[in-house]
C-alpha cells in the first residue's frame, strides 16, 4: 500500500445499534479528489467524521499514509495528529471570537509555537483573500466570506486531506463557482487531496474525478467519475448524468 494514500477497509458503524455504515472499504490516492455521494441518511458524513478521527469505527479500520488511525471502537491517532483539515456543512465558527481567532483556536491542537501559529494563521487569511477581515466576527460577514473563513481555518493546518461536507448550501451561482475554483487552485498549490461531500453535480464535477457512491451504508459503486456517468447503476449517478452532458467543469489539473 502507498504510503499517500486513505483507506477504508471493511469499515462498519452504527449508533445506538442502528447501522450507518456496513463493510465500506475504498481507497483515495494523493491528488485523486473524491466525492462521496448518496442520499441523505446514507452515512456520508459519517465516513468524513471517521476519516477525521472525530469518532471511532465500530468495526473494521482506517488508514492513513500507510498506518492505523482508528479501529474497531478506538481512535488510534487523535484528530489534531492527522494533517486532516474539514469545513462543515455549518462551518461550525465561533460567533463571539474574531476571523483569526477562530483560525488560530484550528491550530490549537498542533502544538506550534506562538509565533509559527500567528504565522500559518497570516499565510491562510492570505490564501484565501480574507486578511481585511481578520477583527471582524462571523455574525458580521457575508455567507460567502464565512466559507473563506471555515476554508481558512481548515488549510492553516496544512492539511494532506481537505473535507468537504456540503459547504457551499445557500451560496450564490457567483459566490459559489469563485469558491470553487478557489479551492481547486488551493489543492494544486497546496498538494492536499480534497473528499467532498455533495449533493450537487456542479460541485462535484467542478472538484473532483472520483466518485464513491452510498446507499444505505454499502458502496453502491466507485470510481473514476466520467467512466461511471456512461453506465451508471446507481439511482444517484443516473440522476447526476441526467443533469450533465459531460463530466465537465473539472478546475484541477487533467
Amino acid at each position: 500500500m502507498s504510503e499517500s494514500q486513505c483507506v477504508f477497509r471493511a469499515v462498519a458503524k452504527t449508533y445506538d445499534g442502528r447501522p450507518v455504515l456496513s463493510d465500506v472499504s475504498f481507497t483515495v490516492s494523493a491528488g485523486e479528489h473524491l466525492a462521496i455521494l448518496g442520499l441523505s441518511g446514507s452515512g456520508k458524513s459519517t465516513v468524513l467524521r471517521l476519516l477525521a478521527g472525530l469518532e471511532a469505527p465500530s468495526a473494521g479500520q482506517v488508514l492513513l499514509e500507510g498506518r492505523v488511525a482508528s479501529q474497531s471502537h478506538k481512535v488510534v491517532i487523535p484528530p489534531h495528529r492527522r494533517r486532516v483539515g474539514m469545513v462543515f456543512q455549518d462551518l461550525a465558527l465561533w460567533p463571539n471570537l474574531s476571523v483569526k481567532e477562530n483560525i488560530l483556536l484550528g491550530l490549537s491542537g498542533a502544538r506550534l509555537t506562538y509565533q509559527e501559529a500567528q504565522r500559518r494563521a497570516h499565510e491562510a487569511l492570505a490564501l484565501c483573500a480574507i486578511e481585511s477581515l481578520t477583527a471582524r466576527r462571523p455574525g458580521k460577514l457575508s455567507g460567502g466570506e464565512q466559507q473563506r473563513v471555515a476554508l481558512a481555518r481548515a488549510i492553516a493546518v496544512r492539511p494532506t486531506y481537505l473535507l468537504l461536507d456540503e459547504p457551499f448550501s445557500g451560496l450564490d451561482l457567483i459566490t459559489k463557482t469563485a469558491l470553487l475554483k478557489e479551492i481547486s487552485g488551493l489543492a494544486t498549490n497546496q498538494g492536499f487531496t480534497l473528499i467532498l461531500v455533495s449533493h450537487d453535480p456542479f460541485e462535484v464535477t467542478a472538484l473532483c474525478r472520483s466518485v464513491l457512491v452510498l446507499e444505505n451504508g454499502h458502496v453502491e459503486e466507485a470510481g473514476s467519475l466520467e467512466s461511471l456517468l456512461h453506465t451508471p447503476r446507481s439511482m444517484m449517478l443516473k440522476v447526476f448524468r441526467s443533469h450533465l452532458r459531460e463530466p465537465e467543469p473539472y478546475f484541477g489539473p487533467k
